[in-house]
């Protein structure tokens, strides 16, 4: 296998990573806004890579600053679009095209742990990516995308309480079961209704399976994953390894 370099853009951050023939070369990440900083500091040492493949939710602008970043290399970028399957996974999305890229992958890549795990008998799961946005999906132990909830995330609730109500503009709090104070009281209150979706949305994939592994991804993770039941896994790049198998497919 040649080097392929897989691309997550997401909106307040970029990840990407090398992957070669013996496994993963180099990876890294920025803010979204310094995208225009990759040529000439984490890519500048990079060998070329054979192919760039990516997902991008972070709108035009991004993915132009991205495509310049690779221009030394004269090399375009293989954007995906969701699609009604790939990967062993089916596409429920009414119109299966406008399903988020980073969430297809992300069902990808869980699809292929989950028979990885259970190879006779693959299992129901929920698919979380915990960043800007928190993403909830429930895939079915056939394969078959069922459907999902978008909510804000953690910042994003957080932030908009304080833009809206004066009284509620504190500093940062922490985690409590029993909050005493009002900035514990948000931060807890935040992560309990991302923590509330997502036992949610496994209570209703449930039947279709004994045990519901959430595969849970984002910068969020670490916030959301004390407090979930398990079976849980937490994926660091979730994103990019749905992308990678889709490369690898299309070889």
């Amino acid at each position: 296998m040649t080097q392929i370099l897989v691309i997550d853009i997401g909106n307040s951050r970029m990840k990407w990573a090398m992957r070669g023939p013996r496994g993963w070369t180099a990876k890294g990440a920025v803010p979204t806004q310094d995208i225009g900083t990759l040529a000439v500091r984490d890519w500048q040492t990079l060998e070329r890579p054979a192919r760039a493949i990516g997902v991008n939710v972070a709108g035009e602008a991004a993915r132009v600053r991205v495509e310049g970043q690779l221009a030394r290399w004269r090399l375009p970028v293989e954007w995906v679009t969701a699609t009604p399957e790939a990967g062993g996974v089916t596409n429920g999305y009414d119109t299966p095209s406008q399903l988020g890229p980073d969430r297809w992958v992300s069902l990808i890549a869980a699809r292929r742990r989950a028979v990885a795990a259970n190879e006779s008998i693959p299992r129901a799961c929920v698919v979380v990516n915990a960043g800007t946005a928190v993403t909830v999906d429930a895939l079915d132990e056939n394969g078959a995308f069922r459907g999902g909830l978008i909510l804000p995330g953690i910042d994003l609730m957080l932030r908009s309480l304080a833009d809206r109500t004066v009284g509620l503009r504190t500093p940062p709090g922490h985690f409590a079961t029993f909050p005493t104070s009002t900035p514990d009281a948000l931060f807890s209150g935040a992560v309990q209704a991302a923590c509330g979706a997502i036992e949610q949305m496994r209570r209703q994939i449930r039947g279709h399976g004994p045990e519901v592994t959430c595969y849970l991804g984002g910068g969020g993770a670490q916030h959301v994953a004390p407090h979930l039941q398990g079976p849980i896994e937490v994926v660091d790049n979730l994103v990019l390894e749905g992308v990678l198998v889709l490369a690898l497919m299309a070889r």
